[in-house]
């Protein structure tokens, strides 16, 4: 990632559990509670959650004396209700699958929420409230600030399948959604077009042999975007080239060795996220049982693989009778790019040095501090898969993490240890 080409120091980070939103001991969870998206925004003094339940939630960091990290409730609204979709006779969820924070301005917040089908612009600001003047007082009214959300636009009717992802561009006036088979490109000030620039979906249904799992705009340049697919591939498009960037412009795959070859081996090949580095120079992967990092300049392998729940391996039978094999545990990196974060079973998040020549993973339990234990000594038979975390962000500047399971949202925070000089 960003300084790997300089490896003369290595920063270790001493992480400490910061606080929690929600009822970490509370048994019986309600659906609806369930948080399904996490985001900082540019600044990474606003935090964004949202859940099962059509709710966002927004946070604001504090200065706090007792603790390196600490966020305070900021405002809270309903972004999707549930809806029927009379044509197709479906359900639709009011679940928030993304959000994405866009440029704010006087004061106002702006962010993107999808469900599977409508996206939303929300500004989020104080409105001043005036209460009348009380009877038999010769006073004026008093006034206060009120957080009020409100929908500047609704961007619906041009997906045919479930939203994925949301990605904004680097100009600021332009965003991508993506859905199983098409991503289309939106401009923020207008709802009511869109422009489809990749479209995978075959003349015939019964072709299809892969879909769209994840896309995101390049980080620097606003002509590139990548989108990954089922079958484990990553895909680099320029807008440059053509409007619609079914041709792409690079694949980055890694064949896979005919003697692994299993039923279950393009269900764990699908990747379930993708993020590029802030340089963009690199792309973070994770599939179901790996996180690899891959160099724009090198698209036959990965530059690192990190094997995460290579102790699942043999219970991939019990896991697709369950569904846990469909999971879609998200990846995130640190401002500087020197460390990667991604979720697991029974409560347990990993973050990696992507520095070290080893790659160990500092493991730790939601509620907790770091565990030593090295994956060797984890026993599959004995993880409660029911405890998994999927949803992570990483603060965009600091060593800040907001972890998501069930209905809590965890922090982290971290300062540099040392500088070690011995690689």
């Amino acid at each position: 990632m960003e300084g790997q080409d300089s490896k003369s120091t290595r920063r270790e980070l001493d992480w400490q559990f910061c606080q929690v939103f929600g009822e970490p001991h509370f048994e019986e969870v309600t659906e609806v509670d369930i948080v399904s998206t996490v985001e900082f925004d540019s600044t990474g003094e606003y935090l964004a959650a949202g859940d099962r339940g059509g709710r966002v939630v927004i946070f604001q960091r504090v200065e706090s004396e007792d603790t390196p990290c600490e966020y305070k409730f900021f405002a809270e609204f309903q972004s999707h209700e549930p809806e029927f979709d009379y044509l197709k006779s479906l359900e639709i969820e009011e679940k928030i699958n993304k959000i994405k924070w866009c440029p704010s301005n006087n004061n106002s917040h702006f962010l993107l929420t999808t469900n599977d089908k409508t996206i939303k612009l929300w500004k989020v600001y104080n409105k001043t409230v005036f209460d009348p003047p009380k009877v038999n007082k010769q006073r004026n009214g008093l006034s206060e600030a009120q957080k009020t959300a409100v929908p500047r636009k609704i961007f619906a009717n041009a997906h045919a399948y479930h939203i994925n992802s949301i990605s904004l561009n680097t100009d600021g006036e332009t965003y991508i959604s993506a859905d199983d088979l098409r991503i289309n490109l939106w401009n923020l000030e207008t709802s009511d077009q869109s422009f489809n620039i990749v479209d995978i979906k075959p003349a015939n249904m019964e072709e299809l042999t892969e879909v769209i799992t994840a896309a995101e705009f390049h980080p620097q340049s606003c002509n590139y975007l990548m989108y990954s697919s089922s079958k484990g591939t990553i895909k680099l498009g320029d807008l440059r080239e053509s409007a619609l960037c079914d041709q792409h412009a690079k694949k980055f795959e890694e064949e896979e060795d005919p003697a692994n070859k299993s039923f279950f081996s393009e269900i764990i090949a699908s990747i379930s996220d993708i993020k590029f580095s802030r340089d963009g120079r690199y792309i973070l992967s994770r599939d179901y049982l790996s996180l690899k990092e891959w160099d724009l300049r090198m698209e036959n392998r990965p530059v690192k693989t990190i094997r995460i729940h290579d102790f699942l391996k043999a219970k991939l039978c019990d896991l697709y009778e369950n569904d846990c094999i469909f999971d879609k545990f998200e990846c995130s990196l640190s401002g500087s790019g020197d460390h990667l974060l991604t979720g697991s079973y029974h409560n347990y998040f990993h973050i990696y040095d992507i520095q070290s020549p080893r790659t160990n993973a500092l493991r730790m339990k939601l509620g907790r501090g770091p565990s030593k234990k090295s994956d060797v000594e984890l026993n599959a038979d004995d993880i409660d898969f029911n405890k998994k975390v999927l949803h992570v962000a990483w603060h965009p500047h600091d060593d800040i993490v907001a972890v998501a399971a069930n209905n809590n949202l965890y922090l982290y925070a971290a300062d540099d240890d040392k500088d070690d000089s011995d690689i």
